[in-house]
């Protein structure tokens, strides 16, 4: 793991929860996809944000922790040989690969690459 990607975080209400984040908290907005249903914050300067997703649109979201690594499917392999159980296979995202799993205690993680800003 290099470093840590996005926080996601579930909301019932997405134009509420963006009010809250920008004027209560005073999150810099990082970007709206309304037709997926999210929206992001950035935190200071960092990259890693703070991904709201609607609830009646994404079904299973729970809080959930994503990290950066090098290449998902061969992270996937070596954490499979550890006894990791994924929850999908890898999915295409806007700047690579993804995939999530949960922790034996049910924390939802993910491990994501950035192979598609390095294409041409």
């Amino acid at each position: 793991m290099k470093s840590y990607d996005n926080f996601f975080l579930g909301v019932d209400n997405l134009e509420e929860a963006q009010e809250f984040y920008e004027k209560i908290l005073g999150l810099e907005l990082k970007f709206k996809f309304s037709e997926k249903s999210m929206v992001a914050f950035n935190v200071g300067d960092e990259e890693p944000a703070i991904i709201l997703k609607e609830k009646s649109v994404h079904k299973d979201i729970k809080p959930t922790i994503w990290f950066v690594v090098e290449d998902v499917h061969k992270e996937c392999e070596k954490l499979a040989d550890k006894g990791v159980t994924f929850l999908t296979e890898p999915f295409s995202i806007m700047t690579g690969m993804a995939v999530e799993f949960e922790d034996p205690f049910g924390n939802r993680l993910g491990i994501t690459d950035y192979t598609k800003q390095f294409q041409k």
